[in-house]
């Protein structure tokens, strides 16, 4: 569980008790909803991370586009409000950049939003493979929350930061990277593997 959640289960909880309290009883109910609604959208679930030459996904979700590039190939995860939130690392290795750009609001699913929305972007350098992928806000998803800083490590399925409410997640391959998965196909965070290294393959 997201401590995040927790706060706002308390938030919703109190708010409807008052209400109860000085209107009627059954006042309170719809925030009681939202709070049961919050405690199970910041569930933080244990995944069983795969070992190897491989990147995890990211985000849990579905994969919406696959963009190949002679040098580089990107995937994209959309995540509806459905979906557990909490991102995690693709790869093990060093964060050697994080950038924060503001932006937009439009609809994640649309492939415009990978240039035009708010996002986080991170990149990781794997002992010699450069994974890069972006938190990116949507319509619904507001707040992009990252716990991690440059000079920081990270093994590959670790936890490293949260987006609020739908949304979606980018990541970029370099040549090296033999992607894993297909368009239309879901994904879990930290167990699915969307990639696999190529040994031989230089990036």
């Amino acid at each position: 569980m997201v401590v995040t959640g927790i706060y706002y289960a308390l938030f919703l909880t109190g708010a409807g008790a008052l209400l109860g309290w000085f209107t009627k009883p059954w006042a309170g109910i719809p925030f009681y909803i939202l709070a049961c609604f919050c405690l199970w959208f910041f569930r933080d679930p244990d995944r069983t991370i795969p070992t190897g030459d491989v990147a995890v996904s990211p985000a849990d979700g579905k994969v919406v586009l696959i963009k190949r590039k002679p040098e580089s190939t990107r995937v994209c995860i959309f995540l509806n409000v459905f979906d557990v939130h909490v991102n995690r690392s693709p790869i093990a290795g060093k964060v050697i950049d994080v950038q924060y750009k503001p932006g937009k609001f439009l609809v994640a699913s649309k492939e415009e939003a990978s240039t035009e929305n708010e996002m986080n972007t991170i990149t990781v350098d794997g002992h010699g493979t450069v994974i890069t992928f972006s938190q990116i806000a949507g319509l619904i998803a507001r707040r992009i929350v990252c716990y991690k800083k440059p000079g920081d490590f990270v093994t590959a399925g670790e936890r490293v930061g949260l987006i609020k409410f739908g949304s979606r997640v980018d990541i970029t391959f370099g040549p090296e990277w033999e992607i894993a998965v297909q368009e239309g196909q879901r994904v879990s965070a930290g167990s699915s593997v969307i990639a696999k290294l190529v040994k031989g393959r230089k990036p």
